[in-house]
């Protein structure tokens, strides 16, 4: 479990291909030894297992995670090169403070950027989102893109925007997305609840 709140932001440093999907090792600032091996990280909004860490002095410390093909199908991450910066999040703790909204870190598609508007070191972003995903975001409402949970400024159809403040664009790597790039998308999941159950109530009051 997690909030939407960047913790950090790493550096992909080498991408292995393989027949079962790709093995990422990304460069962060979090120290190895608080890093347990099958410890969740979302990395850019997905949430990935820690298969390896250790520590560079020249470079930083790292861990790798593995994104299986099931991964890759609904994710931006069969695109990233090395170099890319990546939003980290660490799992939640017990006592720790919720400060954004809860995110599982299973992404649900893909927002592509179709609208970006800078104002001083403040930026507004608008995405277009597929027919499936668009119901499920609402104005005021909340949202994760790439791992970061933001507030739904206006939403048109299947379009919305968010206004990221100056310390969100400092603490993140949005400043890197431009207009056409995709991101990864987790619709908060109490729509998802409100949803199911306006379906099942639906479903029972038609049966009666």
């Amino acid at each position: 479990m997690f909030t939407g709140i960047v913790t950090d932001v790493g550096r992909l440093a080498r991408i292995e291909d393989r027949n079962d999907g790709r093995v990422l090792r990304v460069l962060t600032a979090y120290e190895p030894e608080t890093i347990d091996l099958g410890a969740s990280i979302t990395v850019d909004g997905i949430c990935l297992t820690v298969t390896d860490k250790g520590a560079q002095t020249a470079a930083g410390n790292w861990f790798d995670v593995f994104v299986g093909k099931e991964t890759l199908s609904v994710t931006d991450a069969g695109r990233w090169a090395e170099n890319k910066r990546v939003n980290l999040e660490r799992s939640l703790k017990i006592g720790d403070e919720l400060g954004g909204h809860i995110v599982s870190g299973h992404v649900d598609g893909l927002a592509e950027i179709i609208g970006r508007t800078d104002l001083a070191d403040q930026i507004t972003f608008t995405f277009r989102v597929a027919d499936d995903v668009a119901p499920f975001i609402a104005k005021k409402g909340s949202v994760a893109l790439n791992g970061t949970s933001l507030t739904v400024n206006a939403v048109d159809g299947n379009t919305f925007s968010v206004h990221l403040i100056p310390h969100t664009v400092t603490v993140t790597n949005w400043g890197d997305n431009r207009v056409g790039d995709r991101v990864n998308i987790e619709v908060d999941p109490m729509a998802r609840y409100a949803a199911r159950l306006f379906e099942t109530l639906s479903h029972k009051n038609s049966g009666n």
